[in-house]
């Protein structure tokens, strides 16, 4: 009767782990971001160039997430992410010696994103597994990682770009990375075979543990991926380019760093407003509501003019685009199962990745093309709107998923 408890509470180790490898693979990806302005003074490579390195990212990342994920249905999650905690950290050091673009480009945008998409599939994918009851809840503690990474990668690169250079920034980073998540990817463990009152697998009658290849071929999948990339396709170019943008509108650089500390922050407690609010009012209608929000407030941006307005802005953005990406996870148990999860929501997140690739390339370019983001946001506004209109479309979820009734 020991033995439940036991395995009941190493769950939250795995959630645990899985936050602090969202939070320093995604983080020191998205460093980029601040590592943007200091290389192109530094080395005279233009934004659009840099920015291409990102976009380069997201589609080696989207890909290589849907291997890892199927990797991971087959041999668990562990190796996987050892293998991208070893290959995160060896990639950052080699960007940091890059001499040329082309050479940072085929580094920091295969490598980083080769190793990234090993995270974030395979860990929701683990924590699922582990949760028959809140699972929004737990897949956003996961996610959660995501938001705290601009409150502690971020601030701490642009403090190694401020005291040394951006190189030994990206070095430094990369050695972190190693240090942090090799010892914690042996932490990482599948959840206990249903014996003796442990937890057992999804109740067999519901739609779950379809197989990838059946759930391809659903309307539920394609309305999901459809809805992940505009979605993703709308945030990320106004995510990417904040820092550049508000230094654009005369905020200081240290202090445009904020804002995109803010924006984690508010995406920190976006993830668990809106992961406790779909357990209780469903997935649908808060994803819904939080794309809205989403659309509305990149909209906004285009009128702030001081500091105090792009924190106000930054906390309500946040909170929405934060907020609504553990949502897909869940959707994606919630319709399929957990026998493939890792490759069904692999491949989501691989379409949600060529959505992430398009903001920052396209932000790079309207800026060396006009000198100002407007149309970045105008643009992002519309797809932002569209991502909507996608949402409300979804399928209904399957109706054998009463699941809220344990064992006693």
């Amino acid at each position: 009767m020991l033995q439940p408890r036991t395995d009941n509470s190493y769950r939250w180790v795995i959630i645990g782990v899985g936050a602090l490898m969202t939070c320093v693979g995604i983080g020191a990806m998205f460093s980029l971001a601040i590592f943007l302005q200091p290389m192109a003074a530094d080395t005279g490579w233009s934004r659009a160039g840099i920015s291409s390195a990102m976009t380069l990212n997201f589609l080696v990342m989207g890909a290589a997430g849907f291997a890892w994920g199927a990797i991971s249905d087959r041999i668990g999650a562990r190796i996987v992410v050892l293998s991208g905690a070893a290959l995160l950290g060896l990639a950052l050091v080699l960007a940091s010696q890059a001499t040329t673009l082309a050479s940072f480009q085929l580094i920091y945008g295969t490598l980083v994103g080769l190793a990234a998409g090993a995270f974030f599939a395979p860990m929701v994918a683990a924590a699922t597994a582990w949760f028959d009851t809140h699972r929004a809840l737990a897949v956003s503690l996961v996610s959660a990682g995501i938001g705290v990474a601009p409150m502690t990668v971020s601030p701490f690169a642009a403090w190694l770009v401020a005291a040394y250079d951006w190189r030994t920034a990206m070095l430094v980073i990369g050695i972190a990375a190693w240090v942090l998540l090799l010892p914690a990817g042996l932490l990482v463990r599948r959840p206990p075979v249903a014996a003796g009152g442990a937890e057992a697998p999804a109740p067999s009658g519901e739609i779950g543990d379809m197989s990838a290849g059946s759930a391809f071929r659903t309307p539920q999948f394609a309305v999901l991926a459809a809805t992940f990339f505009l979605c993703c396709a709308a945030h990320s170019g106004p995510i990417f380019h904040m820092v550049s943008y508000a230094i654009t509108c005369g905020v200081a650089p240290l202090a445009a760093v904020t804002i995109y500390s803010v924006e984690g922050l508010a995406g920190l407690g976006g993830r668990l407003l809106l992961g406790v609010l779909a357990d209780r009012l469903g997935v649908k209608r808060v994803l819904v509501a939080g794309l809205l929000v989403q659309a509305v407030v990149i909209g906004a941006y285009l009128f702030v003019a001081n500091l105090g307005e792009f924190y106000l802005l930054a906390v309500i953005f946040g909170t929405a685009y934060g907020g609504v990406m553990p949502l897909y996870a869940v959707l994606a148990r919630e319709y399929f199962g957990q026998a493939a999860m890792g490759t069904v929501f692999g491949a989501v997140t691989m379409a949600s990745s060529i959505g992430m690739a398009l903001g920052p390339l396209a932000g790079g370019w309207v800026f060396d093309t006009f000198s100002v983001y407007n149309w970045l946001f105008i643009g992002s506004f519309g797809i932002g709107l569209a991502a909507v209109v996608i949402a409300l479309a979804f399928p209904p979820l399957p109706s054998r998923q009463s699941r809220q009734l344990q064992p006693a």
